[in-house]
């Protein structure tokens, strides 16, 4: 099953220069060509692609299938959250890099605590790919998806393929299932499940299995529109 890194992730090239959700959106529409898929195929996104699918309001003609998300926010940061929550981490790390503070809270709005002592050696792996990020790179994905994200609710009417949204049951720091209840409310053909974890990362490393499960379920019963 393919996996794709999003800007500035992984072994993505750096993009040194903030970015937008269309061109996000845009690297996912490439994605099924680049790998030599000519039929449709289901996706499971978290954030960046999905978040990018959601502000389009279509689906790419080759992955026009059932899609599914884990922890993807369709709101964007209140002014508030900017200056006490997001500037503040995002200039820490533009002059002193991932310190052990902002590791820390970055760990814990991820992973959770739960998490991390469940799955110590995939947590420290995690971390570790953000220790060593690019720092310019890192630094304009970290402006371009979460200070810049725009909300996106006005659109979500607009999805017309079946959906599974899935959020982490105790997640108060990142998507709340209240949250992810209205989203799904929004869009015409969905269905909302929660799955454990403190952290909106944190149910892939403890409740795999039932998210395989709810996938499984999912793709088997989902019947597209017409």
């Amino acid at each position: 099953m393919p996996t794709i890194d999003g800007p500035s992730h992984g072994h993505s090239e750096t993009v040194p220069r903030d970015f937008t959700f269309e061109e996000c959106l845009a690297a996912v529409e490439q994605a099924p060509d680049r790998l030599g898929l000519c039929e449709p195929v289901d996706w499971v996104g978290k954030r960046v692609g999905r978040a990018s699918r959601y502000q389009s309001g279509r689906v790419p003609e080759a992955a026009a299938e059932d899609p599914a998300t884990i922890g993807t926010p369709v709101r964007g940061f209140s002014l508030v959250e900017k200056w006490t929550k997001g500037w503040p981490l995002v200039h820490l790390y533009r002059w002193l890099g991932p310190t052990a503070l902002i590791t820390k809270t970055l760990s814990d709005s991820l992973l959770g605590q739960e998490a991390v002592t469940a799955e110590p050696a995939q947590a420290a792996v995690i971390m570790e790919s953000f220790r060593s990020a690019d720092r310019i790179g890192m630094l304009h994905a970290v402006r371009s998806l979460m200070l810049k994200r725009s909300g996106i609710e006005d659109l979500l009417g607009q999805v017309a393929v079946p959906t599974l949204v899935m959020s982490a049951r105790d997640d108060v720091m990142g998507w709340r299932p209240d949250e992810a209840k209205d989203t799904c409310a929004a869009i015409p053909d969905c269905r909302v499940e929660e799955v454990a974890g403190t952290g909106h990362v944190s149910p892939l490393l403890i409740d795999h299995h039932r998210i395989g499960q709810l996938l499984t379920e999912f793709w088997e019963t989902a019947v597209p529109n017409a």
